[in-house]
């Protein structure tokens, strides 16, 4: 029988899951805010619009079903055949009808529920493998998807704000970010933190020739640190080197 309620026990995943699945009607409110005349309009991704960016996240979701079917069959099933495939699929549901391409966000968001909501504890902890040739566990992917449904509802372009995004997200996000650009051996090292929430991540990288402090409410630091953020976005921000002394602040370092 097809269970009806999530099989995952493991207290995170089943966390991950409800913000997931708030994230995707915070998305689908956004989305349906838009005309079908509003989805020609340009995003704040380069070189792409509405159209690709709704295309990309629907197949994104239909992507991570693959992975839970690698994860609860055992069988390698990639996310994509190849980059390539994946920007062709991408430049193809961009030329969808309005209406298929909503049915697109909309069916594929479902399928992906329901693949979580039967997977069982053993999945959750089986490995898979990103489009980017990470082996990360299963239960990655409920962290996948959220990221990718917070930064595109912003990407949308139609009044979503960065301080949309809760908190606990928000710091998750920030923590990752900085671990990607330490792991990656950037050669300034930066400290995020927010006074005012006592959030605070990053450590000068090894081999790093400085460290940057920037310092500001959540919203701003995720708006600099995604590389997405406007100046009137980030404008709340402080950057300090060497002593404490003030400096402009930089560009963030490339985080995906």
């Amino acid at each position: 029988m097809v269970a009806r309620h999530d099989l995952a026990t493991d207290q995170r995943v089943r966390a991950d899951l409800l913000e997931v699945r708030r994230a995707t009607a915070f998305f689908a409110r956004k989305l349906g805010e838009l005309s079908d005349a509003d989805l020609d309009a340009p995003t704040r991704l380069e070189g792409w619009n509405r159209r690709h960016l709704v295309a990309h996240v629907g197949y994104n979701a239909r992507a991570l079903c693959r992975l839970a079917l690698w994860a609860n069959s055992g069988e390698p099933h990639p996310m994509y055949a190849s980059p390539d495939a994946r920007d062709r699929e991408i430049a193809r549901g961009a030329t969808l009808q309005p209406h298929a391409l909503r049915h697109l966000f909309e069916h594929s968001a479902v399928s992906l529920d329901v693949e979580w909501r039967d997977s069982p504890d053993a999945a959750w902890r089986a490995s898979v493998r990103t489009a980017t040739g990470r082996e990360v566990p299963f239960s990655e992917t409920a962290w996948m998807r959220l990221r990718e449904l917070w930064l595109h509802a912003i990407d949308l372009d139609n009044g979503a704000r960065w301080g949309d995004v809760p908190a606990p997200i928000a710091e998750r996000l920030l923590a990752d970010i900085v671990g990607t650009w330490a792991a990656r051996g950037e050669r300034l090292g930066f400290v995020l933190s927010d006074p005012a929430s006592g959030f605070s991540a990053g450590a000068p990288a090894p081999g790093a020739a400085s460290l940057i402090r920037i310092e500001g409410p959540l919203p701003a630091l995720l708006a600099w640190a995604s590389g997405r953020g406007r100046a009137s976005e980030t404008a709340g921000l402080e950057a300090r080197g060497i002593g404490e002394a003030p400096v402009r602040l930089p560009a963030a370092p490339r985080w995906l």
